[in-house]
């Protein structure tokens, strides 16, 4: 199914610039990756951790996460001004940076976790951006990374029926080949093996792999869908707790 196209777009700044790209994803995963996090971190004591939210959209994630870490400090970054507008009505702190370039504006070793929800998958360089990631985390510190799971148990489906894949895109514009509607530049996919040795490769030991499910499956598929999350290799979303060695 093809839809509308979008207007032309100069580069792939320019499309995450454009309010009508989506930048929030479902509660349901939020909340699982949330919980993960407060169990890592502890309450806070006298001793509160810094949390960054890299590519924190409009701060939905991060607000979400918010009441299962009480006392610890959470940051929002992205990169995008429109993205930080909305988040900065939902979070204390929301600063501009970005995983290229220059670096993000914080030293290292300097923080304590890291939330990476459904951002990997639309950067063009993922080595980079984990580097950086470690370079600002402190020795032991966390890292919660959340994507998509090209190897859900509908693109297998999918795929033998030589349908393109949910989550997968070849285009800016418009979708083509695949279900769905939204245009949400997905640049990169993993399956749950190649996410592990992914991040184990960028000098991180991998502590848990869970699933989560897809705010998008249709309401009938989603009690199956929720189910599936029982084998995080079969789920719609992948919830990666990671620690820098």
């Amino acid at each position: 199914m093809n839809t509308t196209a979008p207007p032309r777009r100069g580069s792939l700044r320019d499309f995450y610039e454009d309010p009508a790209v989506p930048v929030a994803s479902g509660t349901p995963r939020s909340l699982r990756q949330a919980r993960m996090l407060a169990a890592a971190l502890g309450t806070a004591g006298t001793a509160p951790r810094t949390v960054l939210d890299i590519g924190c959209g409009d701060g939905s994630a991060a607000a979400t996460a918010a009441p299962l870490l009480t006392g610890h400090r959470i940051v929002g970054v992205d990169w995008s001004q429109d993205a930080l507008q909305r988040a900065r009505a939902r979070l204390s702190y929301a600063i501009r940076g970005e995983l290229g370039g220059t670096g993000l504006p914080f030293k290292d070793s300097s923080v304590d976790a890291v939330l990476f929800s459904e951002v990997v998958e639309h950067l063009v360089d993922p080595d980079a951006a984990l580097d950086e990631i470690r370079r600002i985390l402190r020795p032991g510190g966390h890292l919660m990374l959340s994507t998509p799971n090209l190897a859900a148990w509908y693109n297998r489906g999918l795929l033998l029926a030589g349908v393109q894949p949910v989550f997968s895109e070849v285009s800016l514009r418009a979708i083509h080949g695949r279900p769905g509607r939204e245009v949400v530049g997905h640049l990169r996919l993993y399956t749950a093996r190649a996410l592990r040795e992914f991040v184990a490769a960028a000098g991180f030991e991998v502590v848990r792999l869970e699933g989560a499910p897809f705010h998008g499956v249709p309401r009938p598929l989603r009690a199956l869908d929720r189910l599936a999350c029982a084998r995080p290799s079969l789920a719609s979303i992948l919830l990666l707790h990671a620690r820098k060695t």
